[in-house]
């Protein structure tokens, strides 16, 4: 890049102007309306700007004496920055999930979330819709897509997944230099999560900032009330209302009230469940109260489950790309092969996935979240705290399969779920030693976490 200086040309290093760009104001900048000066160390090292960005500020900007000397330098005071009307409308934003009337601080309910407006007065507020290997595509309206950068500590190994940006996350982003940069990630009020794989404990977000879990499920040989109560650990343990919905209705050999009938104890405990026709607008109108304005839902399932099918009906358009599902075990491929944030026409927003094949829990979820809680509440009925609800006397548990009030296959899933629920715990329990060790330089010791859940 090139500059002119007393009638001679001279060119402008790349760590002139990446300097620039830190200092805040990149050559493409065009939301200042006030520039600060420059300084004769920047001079002599050549690092004025050139005279085509030097007329687009003064196009950009108020014309004033401050104006007109040119930009801050690194080793003068920071400059003094006052922004036009960059920021997107309160009710672009409102379409996208915005909880609040405004985005000013004092139109910010959530104390963390104004103070973080506060703190980066530069920057504004939008969703992430997409996420990829490579970065994250964000929303500031709907049908306004924008790529942009993550902050570089996310890209460390060691920074905690569960710490990075979500589809469905809120965040604060700033136009920089070549490209606009998240400068912050609002506080979560919900999550779905779960452990990745792997022999190393690590969290990976499926989504946040939801109100509403739909966990889709086909009436064919997808349908298995054990996944639907797996699903519902991780659900309901972070914050967001499950919905269990059953797929293809329409199809021949469904049996929608027996499969309802299976999901009696779910119903018991005030998780719904409806059996829809995907295909069809109005018997997919049966999930509308669920769907409200401002309101943001997410599908979880298996891969052919019928999510995308049910996305692409509630939008009214063929978006989603949709297959067919094999026809010896209904299981499907992955068709949908990212997560994204899609606006509905009621105002809602939604969020689609690809399948899921494992689903661990982190160790942070409570059982009767899966919908055990009638067997939770047995249990604290056994005659001895550490009852392993096998042969001990006095079993409360034991004594309900006896008189077949208990089905014998929920019981084997609560107890593989509680024994998978107990080892995450242990893993999370020891891997926030090491961090906090890692953090003070001393050597973590393993101490194994409460026994909740009778784990001896």
């Amino acid at each position: 890049m090139e500059a002119e200086k007393s009638g001679k040309t001279i060119r402008l290093s790349k760590s002139v102007l990446q300097r620039h760009a830190r200092n805040g104001i990149p050559p493409a900048f065009v939301g200042a309306t006030e520039v600060a000066t420059g300084c004769e160390k920047c001079f002599r090292r050549q690092s004025r700007l050139p005279s085509l960005l030097q007329s687009l500020l003064q196009k950009r900007t108020v014309a004033s004496p401050v104006a007109r000397r040119g930009i801050e330098s690194t080793h003068a005071n920071p400059p003094t920055l006052r922004l036009n009307s960059i920021a997107p409308a309160p009710d672009a934003l409102r379409a996208i999930g915005w909880p609040f009337a405004g985005i000013a601080g004092d139109e910010v309910a959530d104390v963390a979330w104004a103070a973080a407006l506060v703190a980066h007065p530069r920057a504004r507020p939008a969703r992430v819709i997409e996420q990829h290997r490579s970065g994250y595509v964000v929303a500031e309206a709907p049908g306004h897509a924008l790529t942009v950068d993550s902050p570089p500590e996310w890209m460390r190994r060691r920074f905690a997944a569960q710490d990075r940006a979500a589809v469905g996350d809120w965040v604060l982003v700033e136009d920089r230099t070549p490209r606009t940069l998240i400068v912050a990630l609002l506080s979560r009020r919900s999550t779905i999560k779960r452990a990745a794989a792997g022999e190393h404990y690590q969290q990976q977000l499926i989504a946040a900032n939801i109100d509403t879990v739909f966990v889709v499920c086909g009436l064919d040989a997808d349908f298995n009330p054990r996944r639907i109560e797996r699903y519902l650990l991780l659900v309901r343990g972070g914050g967001a209302e499950p919905v269990v919905v059953l797929t293809k209705a329409d199809k021949d050999g469904s049996d929608a009230d027996a499969a309802l009938a299976a999901l009696a104890q779910l119903a018991a405990q005030g998780i719904a469940a409806v059996a829809v026709n995907a295909k069809d607008r109005a018997s997919v109108a049966a999930l509308d109260p669920w769907l409200r304005a401002g309101t943001t839902a997410v599908l979880v399932g298996s891969s052919g489950a019928g999510k995308s099918t049910l996305t692409n009906t509630l939008l009214g358009i063929e978006k989603m790309k949709t297959s067919e599902v094999r026809e010896n075990d209904a299981r499907g491929r992955h068709t949908t092969t990212y997560r994204t944030l899609i606006p509905l026409p009621s105002g809602a927003c939604l969020i689609d996935t690809p399948g899921m094949r494992e689903l661990k829990p982190t160790g942070e979820e409570d059982l009767a979240d899966g919908g055990f809680a009638d067997i939770e509440m047995l249990a604290g009925e056994c005659r001895f705290r550490d009852c392993r609800h096998a042969q001990e006397p006095g079993c409360a548990i034991r004594a309900a399969l006896e008189a077949g009030t208990l089905e014998p296959a929920r019981l084997a899933n609560y107890l593989k779920l509680r024994d998978e629920l107990a080892g995450a715990a242990d893993k999370l329990a020891t891997r926030v030693m090491q961090n906090a060790a890692a953090k003070t330089g001393s050597k973590p010791r393993h101490k194994p976490s409460d026994d909740r859940y009778g784990r001896e």
